[in-house]
């Protein structure tokens, strides 16, 4: 691989990003996502029969990577999760997004944060006021300096999983890596 294309995850996992699991597991999980990205909701259904296989080996880490260019509602839906984050429910608005990926228009959104009892007023605001695009920025230019350009894209502790079409192959890599670490 290119000096061009790090296969090194920058900067590494801290416990103030959007996680699950234990801190200390033997196995860490980096995604980066989007919303919008067939992919992306591909590979929602797997990590949880990861995360179900490992239990407590297992640190699952999102972090947002939307394309407008291609998904051009993938940016809003980054920012409604983070409104809702800023609520304590991030992991819920997460799964409704994925769950209805292919309703992510600014009006379904304020569904969804009706639909999980959020503050709409303060949901309207966030959303308004942009204030959670430097969290989004700051994962984007990390998935940049890490090598990512495409969804989703996985790190394993720290390393790059360079078979992104195979999400089969992804749960075989994590598993084979926690027995490694036991």
């Amino acid at each position: 691989m290119s000096s061009s294309e790090p296969d090194r995850l920058v900067p590494p996992v801290t416990p103030h990003e959007h996680c699950q699991g234990n801190l200390m597991a033997t196995v860490t999980l980096v995604q980066y996502g989007d919303y919008q990205c067939p992919g992306s909701g591909l590979a929602h259904r797997i990590v949880p029969l990861i995360q179900q296989l490992l239990g407590a080996e297992l640190h699952f880490v999102f972090r947002h990577f939307p394309q407008p260019e291609i998904h051009p509602e993938a940016y809003h839906a980054a920012e409604a999760a983070e409104a809702a984050a800023s609520q304590g429910k991030f992991w819920e608005m997460h799964n409704h997004l994925f769950r209805h990926q292919s309703r992510l228009a600014d009006s379904y959104l304020v569904e969804y944060a009706i639909a999980l009892c959020l503050d709409v007023n303060q949901f309207l605001a966030e959303m308004a006021s942009d204030c959670h695009t430097p969290r989004i920025q700051a994962d984007i230019k990390s998935g940049i300096q890490s090598g990512v350009i495409t969804t989703p894209t996985f790190f394993i502790n720290g390393l790059k999983y360079n078979d992104a079409q195979s999400l089969e192959g992804l749960l075989e890599a994590v598993v084979r890596i926690s027995q490694n670490e036991r």
